[in-house]
């Protein structure tokens, strides 16, 4: 039975990161990756340009992760975007922000990115072995014996960091939940989150493609507004996506109904009466013409105008009231029924997994098991678009490997 200091199991970011800041002289870091070669979600991520965090300070970090912001407050502060940014530019990697603040690397390739931390990692003495799946993990009076089909490994400390179940093909599997449920360590229920949502009998399929910048849309759930947003939204064939459906999807169900408002930052009553009062200073126009005036894009225009009963080339003159009530609704607040959130196999990441409550913030340690660590989206934290959650996990992964680091100093 091999012999090391720190078994990590997962070779994403957060185990990448974790072996990198946890090898030190005279400690024996081993990590293992069940791929062909580590970071196979990690490519993907933004589209493989690779978003791997945000702009901004880092204490604005914590609204983006729902209820959970409070428990990352630890890891984010002791590694934040700005050190995650300097790492990088130190091993070569330029930034580059865009528009909506989020960072990439200036070349826009993933593989630019995780080449330096398989490098790092090899270089400070950590063995990165990959095509070995743990099949087990035990735990003992004496610390954790780890399983592969290659061999079992004994070691005093072990990290997982084995991710969540969204992108199954990369690798993501729930390894992770069951290693952990195994050791007696709490999980929570999981789910897809930032995943598109699928709508029934959607009328704009035909329309895919079609995005709109900042659309302001609510969510609303047995008759009853849940929510609130605002947010970049993209029509696909089945239904909804964009930046502001996959933030607000975490909370979503199916039959909860969603309602896009196509008019800017207009109300409905204000819509309403700048409408009337367009409607009576050009009675002679079609109301397509009228309605074209408006932040809406024609092809859509033209279909609010037929989804509402009304004749494509209506004068405004003959516009009724009920045909008026109608149009209103449908361009302020058009309900869709959701079907379904996509299933993991879009969603970029997962809602759900190991409780917190048993975690120490400060650590990333578990307060059950003791020396056994977790970070990454192994934990039940999932953040918005945007490179919060690859953030999350370089800074969970950094501070475990300190945390073994300082416990190894006072032995």
């Amino acid at each position: 039975m091999e012999q090391h200091d720190c078994v990590v199991i997962g070779a994403g970011p957060a185990g990448l990161f974790c072996a990198i800041h946890a090898a030190v002289p005279g400690h024996r870091i081993l990590l293992l990756e069940k791929n062909y070669y580590p970071g196979n979600k990690f490519l993907l991520a933004g589209s493989g340009q690779c978003n791997f965090t945000h702009t901004g300070d880092i204490h604005d970090f914590l609204s983006h992760y729902g209820d959970h912001g409070k428990f990352l407050k630890p890891a984010l502060f002791s590694f934040s975007n700005q050190a995650l940014i300097a790492f990088f530019a130190m091993h070569g990697v330029v930034a580059e922000t865009d528009g909506n603040g989020k960072i990439f690397p200036k070349t826009r390739k993933s593989a630019d990115v995780l080449a330096p931390l398989v490098k790092e990692c090899r270089q400070r003495g950590a063995d990165l072995r990959c095509t070995e799946p743990v099949t087990s993990v035990i735990h003992t009076v004496e610390g954790f014996e780890i399983t592969t089909p290659e061999a079992t490994y004994h070691s005093p400390v072990l990290v997982i960091t084995t991710g969540g179940a969204s992108y199954p093909e990369t690798g993501s599997t729930g390894d992770g939940f069951r290693f952990s449920a195994s050791l007696g360590q709490p999980v929570t229920d999981i789910a897809p989150a930032l995943t598109p949502l699928r709508i029934r009998a959607f009328p704009f399929g035909a329309f895919a493609g079609m995005s709109f910048g900042h659309l302001h849309f609510s969510v609303w759930r047995a008759g009853k507004k849940i929510a609130d947003h605002r947010g970049d939204v993209l029509f696909t064939r089945l239904g909804l996506s964009g930046p502001g459906i996959l933030d607000a999807s975490r909370d979503i169900q199916p039959d909860d109904v969603i309602r896009l408002s196509f008019v800017g930052n207009l109300r409905r009553g204000e819509f309403a009466a700048d409408l009337a009062k367009r409607v009576d200073e050009h009675r002679t126009w079609q109301l397509g013409t009228l309605l074209a005036s408006y932040p809406i894009p024609e092809r859509l225009n033209r279909k609010l105008i037929a989804l509402s009963g009304i004749p494509i080339d209506l004068k405004c003159a003959h516009f009724s009231s009920a045909q008026r009530s109608k149009l209103i609704a449908n361009c302020t607040e058009f309900p869709l029924t959701v079907l379904a959130p996509e299933d993991f196999s879009v969603a970029m990441v997962t809602r759900g997994g190991i409780a917190l409550e048993q975690v120490n913030p400060k650590t990333m340690e578990s307060k059950i098991v003791p020396d056994l660590y977790f970070a990454g989206e192994v934990l039940d934290i999932d953040g918005d678009t945007g490179g919060y959650n690859i953030q999350a996990a370089f800074s969970t992964g950094f501070l475990a490997a300190a945390s073994i680091r300082k416990r190894w100093e006072s032995r």
